[in-house]
């Protein structure tokens, strides 16, 4: 199965430009070359249903988008009393119909794990929608084999970050239907670029895991300098030399 590899959000820096189309939107040109994209700014406001339908319907057949689920209610109201935030979301993010592939949830860096909390927001979210999570814990107690194992239990893949927090934290985790990395930049968080060495090891990574039928995403974060999109080409490249990754 082929990786999907993409950026937090579209943006095409002005260096990248020649490697993309020069006609159509910018959600357009991104789609052309890379097959899935994380839509981050759900995380900090709200969009319409009408907007995330214009995107699906703008984006070939194949591509797929990851939503952020918002920090309303991962950060403000910590997965508590979010029904209605909830509901809100779903709603609207439900335009984008199947090509809606996953839903991201990242906790804050305080957020212990706590196994009644998360069981009862994941089977609520999966009572309204039925799409992969994949969460992004960032507290140590997360990388235990009891959370694992609730991960599992409950369909949800534990994303590998990078930095990671613990080492653990640089591996996917959790339910194995699908392996998540997010790349924020290292050593600079958000801007320091990767450079051809480590993207070689993360595609001997990502090569590693693979399995039949485990969908696969590497969404690259470090955006501030505009490193993301070079990255995301660059890998895509690396993984293409990968037969068995370059097959649909």
């Amino acid at each position: 199965m082929r990786p999907v590899i993409g950026t937090a959000g579209w943006a095409i820096p002005a260096a990248d430009r020649p490697a993309f189309p020069a006609e159509g939107s910018i959600l357009q040109r991104y789609a052309a070359r890379l097959g899935g994209v994380e839509v981050n700014s759900s995380f900090y406001r709200p969009h319409r249903r009408s907007t995330w339908q214009r995107w699906a319907e703008g984006v070939p057949d194949g591509f797929r988008f990851a939503a952020k689920i918002p920090k309303v209610i991962s950060h403000d109201r910590r997965l508590v009393e979010v029904d209605t935030a909830l509901g809100q979301f779903v709603e609207e993010v439900g335009g984008l119909g199947d090509k809606l592939a996953i839903l991201l949830l990242q906790l804050p860096p305080s957020f212990a794990f706590d196994a009644a909390l998360l069981s009862a927001f994941v089977i609520r979210l999966s009572a309204q929608i039925a799409v992969p999570i994949a969460c992004e814990p960032r507290h140590a107690s997360w990388f235990t084999a009891e959370a694992d194992a609730l991960l599992a239990s409950l369909r949800v893949a534990r994303v590998a970050a990078d930095p990671a927090r613990v080492p653990e934290a640089a591996s996917p985790g959790g339910w194995r239907g699908l392996s998540y990395w997010r790349l924020h930049g290292s050593p600079v968080m958000y801007r320091s670029a990767y450079g051809d060495a480590r993207l070689q090891a993360i595609a001997a990574a990502i090569a590693a895991d693979a399995t039949p039928g485990r969908a696969a995403w590497c969404v690259f974060d470090n955006t501030a300098s505009s490193a993301a999109m070079g990255d995301a080409l660059q890998l895509s490249h690396f993984l293409s030399a990968r037969p068995a990754l370059s097959r649909p």
